[in-house]
């Protein structure tokens, strides 16, 4: 049997907010929502547009009627598009909204469940290693749309913030208001090359002058690691040395197994290459951890419940906690 339930329009048609600061109520239909989300998310009127089937013209009178309606703007129109403050929490509200609507019309139909869409920012080295294995049970028993955004350790709580993500795994400990935070355990960091890569530049040990010639390696511009490794241990400044932009863990991998360079690989994922001899660790009493935290959106729905449980529970058997 199937129910076609419309949450959107008969259950949730307006949404009332308390705009902090102004002792008033705004009616806000859900399809303004919808475009604000929309131009966040292709970061481009045009695109959003497409995205909803509608015209660019329709889609900026959308966004403009949510402004007038809440007295403010909220976009801030650059390069990124990104949502100001009350931007973020519309959006965010929204997605929770989503979330909760699909989970009340599976309810009612069985026989044509319909996929949830789960927005999560997440770093690469989490992806790359133990993420996904933690999702696989619920991805094998629910209908579930993933959209992740890979993103540093350190900006992926941004994404979250921003009302783009409903949850996210996170170098930050601190909570956003309306969200639950969970201490996952640590991601270790150890110094690795290959014995050919050594031979070239390290023949004469590691030091000052060698390590300031051999190829480094970071993640992109916002990763900080190496930079700081180097700073600590070398008193070497960003641009006194050559360095790599690898934007994936795996190729992070593959490039030190080619012997492009050294680089501070995740111990997750380079253990075996260690053990198997390919891979050396120049610095064995150096290691570098970084705490992970999931951080997810309060009332985001039973899945998220779920997912969360799978992710600490997992977790807890990969990553080391002190």
């Amino acid at each position: 049997m199937f129910f076609n339930v419309n949450i959107t329009n008969n259950f949730y048609g307006s949404l009332e907010f308390l705009i902090i600061g102004r002792d008033m109520f705004s009616n806000i239909d859900y399809k303004l929502l919808k475009a604000l989300d929309a131009v966040v998310i292709e970061q481009n009127f045009e695109r959003a547009a497409n995205r909803l089937h509608i015209t660019q013209s329709a889609i900026s009178q959308r966004i403009k009627l949510l402004e007038t309606q809440l007295g403010q703007p909220l976009l801030i129109r650059a390069q990124p598009i990104q949502p100001n403050a009350l931007g973020q929490q519309l959006l965010g509200h929204y997605q929770r909204v989503l979330q909760l609507e699909a989970e009340l019309v599976n309810q009612f139909n069985n026989d044509n469940q319909q996929a949830q869409l789960m927005p999560i920012a997440v770093n690469a080295d989490s992806l790359s290693s133990w993420f996904i294995p933690a999702l696989t049970p619920l991805l094998q028993d629910k209908n579930i749309e993933l959209n992740l955004y890979v993103e540093d350790e350190s900006r992926t709580w941004e994404r979250m913030r921003s009302g783009e993500a409903l949850a996210c795994v996170t170098s930050k400990g601190k909570g956003i208001v309306g969200s639950d935070s969970y201490f996952l355990g640590y991601m270790e960091y150890i110094c690795v090359a290959t014995p050919m890569f050594i031979q070239r530049f390290f023949k004469n040990g590691i030091n000052k002058q060698t390590i300031a010639s051999a190829p480094a390696m970071t993640f992109d511009q916002h990763d900080d690691i190496h930079i700081a490794f180097l700073a600590e241990n070398f008193d070497l400044e960003k641009g006194q040395y050559p360095c790599h932009t690898v934007r994936s863990s795996e190729a992070f991998v593959d490039l030190t197994l080619a012997s492009g360079g050294y680089s501070l690989n995740s111990r997750f994922l380079i253990e075996k290459y260690i053990q198997s001899g390919e891979l050396i660790n120049l610095l064995p009493d150096y290691v570098i951890r970084i705490p992970l935290y999931w951080h997810h959106w309060q009332l985001a729905g039973a899945l998220m419940t779920q997912l969360t449980e799978n992710v600490i529970s997992y977790t807890q058997q990969c990553l080391p906690k002190s």
